[in-house]
């Protein structure tokens, strides 16, 4: 898929080049190929802070992980996984696995929760009595993943900051309301189609309590001008950031966890995950360079930008629609998508912010499915697809909305 995906790219651009040379600009071509080098500068520059912010994050969740926080989780999420996914025994390696996969989802960390989640996929399988199919569990799993219940996006804090971002977690209250919005969706879809017995009285006290945190956090925030809002998102934002880092440091001296060393064996891991990513970056980050120097993107965002004023709608969040359109696929693409979009219309400017609200709540839905189903060789997903995609247009829709309500 992403072998297609990557060279559409360049046939689509070559295409719009020759009709942009046959129309009489002579130009494009240079600027194509200029294009590629500025993208795989940029790719470089973008990786040197990767490089640090997983680094950083996965020394400090190996110190979560041996304080206890990981099977703490466990035992406080267990009552609700054995009625959300009976088949799976109380105390399973996958538990623990399932815990931590969403802790890095939640944390941003979507590079770092893969291979965790591979981990949690292989224990699920082992009590899979039909190798082929997917099971009930495997299913929710999957789609709670793809889904991303993102709490505090490092990543796109990241990425903010290295576009020079003056304040670069303003987006953390949007992207959590839009994850939400998008768990919430792929949950209930699942619940749907497995017939959940929501009305248990576990899994029941879980949704009202988390709904009426929820709530009462929506109605503070309803109070609120656009500029308190995004004061208030930047505060809680660097507060939550800065209090977990200290919250491990502080619970691994607690529990007598060599913090230092610790924090470096998980370091080293985040090193190896990040200097994998660098030849992907570039090559989504220069085929997309090449489209928008073609004039490509901007023939089809001129085409979406007619329909929605035809419609009667503001148009500033078409310009973040390319990277909603391609995060289902591509991780990659969308991360090139979203810093091409800030390089062109700027950090800070309405489609920017748009798209790293969408970066930060949705996920590679069509990459997680093949990656995760195909480590332990499955081939029938079943409704795992639908629920995802489901879940996806809530968390596009929902960051679009509030964007609009933050900053519009």
């Amino acid at each position: 898929m992403l072998n297609h995906l990557w060279l559409s790219f360049f046939l689509i651009a070559t295409a719009s080049a020759l009709s942009r040379w046959f129309a009489g600009d002579a130009a494009v071509f240079a600027a194509m190929v200029d294009s590629l080098f500025a993208m795989a500068r940029l790719s470089v520059e973008v990786m040197v802070l990767l490089f640090g912010t997983l680094t950083l994050w996965l020394g400090l969740l190996r110190v979560a992980e041996q304080a206890g926080l990981v099977d703490l989780l466990a035992r406080l999420l267990a009552p609700l996984f054995r009625r959300l996914m009976p088949e799976v025994p109380p105390g399973h390696p996958a538990l623990g696995l399932i815990t931590l996969n969403m802790t890095a989802n939640a944390l941003g960390l979507d590079n770092a929760a893969t291979p965790i989640g591979l981990k949690a996929m292989r224990a699920l399988q082992d009590l899979n009595p039909v190798p082929e199919v997917a099971t009930r569990a495997q299913i929710l799993f999957i789609v709670l993943n793809a889904s991303a219940p993102t709490l505090l996006p490092v990543t796109v804090f990241m990425y903010r900051a290295q576009q020079g971002a003056a304040d670069p977690t303003l987006v953390f209250l949007p992207i959590l309301l839009a994850t939400l919005a998008s768990t919430i969706a792929g949950f209930l879809a699942v619940a749907a189609v497995q017939r959940l017995k929501l009305w248990d009285p576990v899994v029941l006290a879980w949704l009202l309590g988390g709904g009426l945190a929820l709530g009462g956090f929506i109605a503070v925030l309803a109070g609120m001008s656009a500029a308190a809002l995004a004061a208030f998102s930047s505060l809680l934002g660097n507060l939550v950031l800065f209090g977990l880092i200290v919250g491990f440091l502080v619970l691994g001296a607690i529990r007598r966890v060599p913090v230092y060393e610790s924090f470096v064996d998980g370091a080293k891991e985040g090193f190896d995950v990040a200097r994998h990513l660098l030849p992907y970056l570039v090559a989504m980050l220069c085929a997309i360079g090449v489209l928008r120097a073609s004039g490509a993107l901007d023939f089809a965002l001129g085409g979406l930008r007619h329909v929605v004023e035809a419609a009667g709608w503001d148009t500033r969040f078409v310009d973040a629609l390319p990277t909603a359109l391609v995060k289902p696929f591509s991780g990659s693409a969308a991360r090139a998508m979203l810093i091409e979009t800030m390089k062109t219309t700027g950090v800070d400017s309405f489609p920017s912010l748009v798209a790293a609200t969408v970066q930060g709540s949705t996920e590679t839905t069509f990459y997680v499915l093949a990656v995760y189903f195909g480590s332990v060789g499955l081939r029938r997903a079943k409704y795992a697809v639908s629920c995802s995609l489901a879940a996806d247009l809530a968390g596009i829709v929902a960051s679009i909305g509030v964007c609009y309500w933050f900053f519009g």
